[in-house]
């Protein structure tokens, strides 16, 4: 096989694991971070940082259902990381008004405090990250990713 055509199916070369790969070296980094000081996995804090974000922007809450779609995160995975903040009580859950069936979750007066306090933590280390970046490669990367997103869920349809 010639150096090319085994280049082409070397995994290193390919955009799905690169993606992965690179998402799990700065996503592992700063759960690292976190988990040393507040105890949460990588799943809990994606959970706590999108209620964060939704009760900053609506003042409401998100469902299970909710949470799956806009962390592109299993379900399952969802579901066990709300029940330990539930448990933790970093999390709270309400009933549905607008579907019985559903729950609505908010993070609690705990865990908009640890939401305060992580962010800062989380925004630091994404300044380290892009040390030795020009301002325009940070832009650049940011619009080629969300482009990247983009072109999936269309072709997903």
């Amino acid at each position: 096989m010639r150096a090319d055509e085994e280049a082409e199916y070397q995994l290193s070369g390919f955009l799905p694991y690169q993606l992965s790969i690179a998402s799990n070296a700065v996503s592992g980094l700063i759960a690292e971070r976190y988990r040393k000081r507040f105890g949460l996995k990588i799943t809990e804090w994606r959970v706590m940082a999108v209620l964060g974000d939704a009760g900053a922007k609506t003042g409401g809450g998100l469902t299970q259902r909710d949470l799956t779609e806009v962390t592109l995160m299993d379900k399952v995975a969802v579901n066990r990381a709300c029940k330990v903040l539930e448990e933790r009580g970093l999390v709270g859950r309400s009933l549905n008004e607008s579907d019985g069936r559903s729950h609505l979750l908010t993070l609690t007066t705990d865990g908009q405090a640890i939401h305060r306090e992580v962010m800062p933590l989380a925004k630091a280390t994404e300044r380290e990250l892009f040390d030795g970046f020009a301002p325009e490669e940070e832009v650049a990367l940011r619009a080629m990713l969300e482009r990247m997103r983009n072109r999936a869920g269309e072709l997903a349809k």
